[in-house]
């Protein structure tokens, strides 16, 4: 049986970053296990080319939430990333770091060493952001530009923002959040700049570092209270492996939770009912889901060509010719092109609510099929929601995907964030800078007057915005799956680091708190194994 220093299983995300660091000193021997394969399509580097990649099994988990009757009985697509990568092969690259005060909640709510002062440096370490002012970092792995293209629409809409009493905000990652302006993605010379790129391919020639794709993990194997391994299948055989110091867990927020379970880690109860023997009672395994829920807003367009049209026929025969040739032009673009940071109340003292908007509207937003007509859209999400779900093994077989119950919009607040946050959208709109373009408001429509037709809208067209954590949640309370140092409690020898350790929401996109949590994480393990 081969034995490592280090098993990581999940080469997502955190996993390449974890892989990089944990390999870097060349004292440890780090294997690295991923369900998927290595980034090969030709779609991956190509910014707009997420909308192939989002419903594609070979590179997407394609996981559903249950039907819940908070939305309307609906089933709910969760994306996921699958491959060396994860998710930032198949996203929208947007990168936000936070506001402050949303690691300084981590920290009063029980992750010691989580706060905003304790968190801000690693931001710093992974960023290559040249362009920023002294509060970002210029020369980490994670290359990030600001959107280049420049459209008269999402200009006005802007100028619109400033007609509401909104402001511009050049860089939402330094530390002010609120405002409106062009988003920050990860890409590098306008093409997706991935975690594999950042992290994980500048290690691959290391020889202490061992990388196994297209390997399910079925469990991690214990000796006692102690994790000595895991189990994994590849081409139909299972296969042991030893960690001599730590398995880590970077599966994500929705596989590590059910893998725990799968191994016998969690609430007894629900282990039982699935026919699996208790190894180790941990009730807060699976709770804690948390993700942010986003509705989009649609107008018909006039006097501008959108991407609707930019994306057929001789235009984008040509803006494919303009990407090849210079990498600019619109396949460039992303899921956001412009950003707003707003307050839906005066007296908040930060932002509450998120906007994204780009000039596109879609006929079928799940297969991200344009509409033919000029069309534009406005996501809206409420950036700290208070609903609260879980995400539980339904079944002992490994290869069945969980259950996903995110309870979205269970909460008053949240209810009232988002409709308060779909009519300030509406109003900035409504602003004469944007007069010359609007035609008629499409989704809500007309027929959205009260904060009951809001509400309803939210409930039946709302979708997640694919930012699920929480669901190993690090604290010191009971409830609590993960020490401050990212341990799992009660067991030695096994870590989870990646997006279920969060306690709490961060105020935006996820994926530069998750390479933050990657980089800590490292640190932690690095700093024990000293120690």
């Amino acid at each position: 049986m081969d034995t490592y220093d280090y098993v990581i299983v999940g080469g997502g995300t955190a996993g390449c970053v974890l892989a990089n660091r944990l390999t870097a000193s060349g004292k440890h021997r780090v294997l690295l296990v991923e369900a998927g394969g290595e980034p090969r399509s030709p779609w991956i580097p190509i910014p707009a080319g997420f909308s192939k990649l989002l419903t594609n099994r070979r590179y997407n988990w394609l996981f559903k939430t249950e039907a819940e009757e908070n939305t309307k009985g609906r089933v709910i697509s969760v994306p996921r990333g699958k491959g060396l990568g994860g998710s930032t092969l198949i996203n929208g690259m947007i990168y936000v770091r936070g506001q402050a005060q949303d690691y300084d909640a981590w920290r009063d709510a029980g992750a010691k060493g989580w706060g905003s002062q304790d968190v801000e440096p690693y931001f710093r370490k992974l960023e290559c952001y040249p362009q920023g002012g002294d509060t970002r970092g210029k020369k980490g792995p994670m290359h990030l530009e600001q959107v280049k293209e420049r459209f008269p629409i999402a200009d006005a809409f802007m100028q619109a923002a400033v007609q509401d009493g909104q402001r511009l905000n050049d860089d939402y990652n330094a530390p002010d959040q609120e405002g409106f302006g062009y988003y920050q993605v990860n890409q590098r010379g306008g093409r997706r700049w991935s975690a594999y790129d950042a992290y994980l391919k500048p290690a691959r020639q290391r020889p202490n570092l061992t990388i196994v794709t297209d390997a399910h993990v079925l469990r991690v194997d214990l000796d006692g209270r102690r994790c000595v391994g895991i189990t994994y299948r590849r081409d139909g055989q299972e296969v042991s492996v030893r960690a001599h110091t730590e398995v880590i867990l970077a599966a994500g927020a929705i596989q590590t939770p059910q893998l725990l379970e799968l191994s016998g880690i969690g609430q007894p109860t629900l282990l039982q009912t699935l026919g699996i023997a208790v190894r180790h009672a941990l009730p807060g395994v699976g709770e804690n889901y948390i993700d942010h829920f986003a509705t989009r807003m649609n107008w018909r367009v006039k006097n501008t060509v959108t991407l609707n049209e930019m994306a057929r026929g001789w235009r984008l025969v040509a803006a494919v010719s303009q990407y090849m040739a210079r990498r600019t032009g619109i396949l460039t673009l992303g899921t956001g092109l412009v950003h707003g940071f707003v307050k839906t109340r005066a007296e908040l003292p930060t932002p509450d609510a998120q906007y994204f908007f780009v000039h596109a509207s879609y006929a079928n937003a799940a297969e991200r099929i344009l509409d033919r007509a000029p069309g534009m859209t406005i996501g809206v999400t409420q950036l700290r929601p208070e609903s609260i779900g879980s995400i539980h093994a339904k079944s002992a077989d490994p290869l069945q995907g969980p259950s996903i119950r995110p309870n979205f919009l269970s909460s008053e607040v949240d209810q009232q964030c988002i409709v308060r946050s779909m009519q300030l959208a509406r109003r900035i709109v409504g602003q004469p800078a944007m007069a010359q373009f609007i035609e008629r408001e499409m989704s809500p429509g007309p027929q959205a007057v009260t904060d009951a037709d809001w509400l309803a809208f939210a409930r039946e067209s709302g979708q997640t915005i694919y930012h699920p954590l929480g669901t190993c949640r690090m604290g010191e309370d009971d409830g609590a799956v993960v020490d401050s140092r990212l341990r799992l409690r009660g067991l030695s020898g096994l870590r989870v680091v990646d997006a279920s350790v969060m306690p709490k929401m961060v105020s935006g996109n996820i994926q530069g708190a998750v390479m933050m949590v990657a980089e800590k994480g490292a640190d932690l393990i690095i700093e024990d194994r000293q120690g």
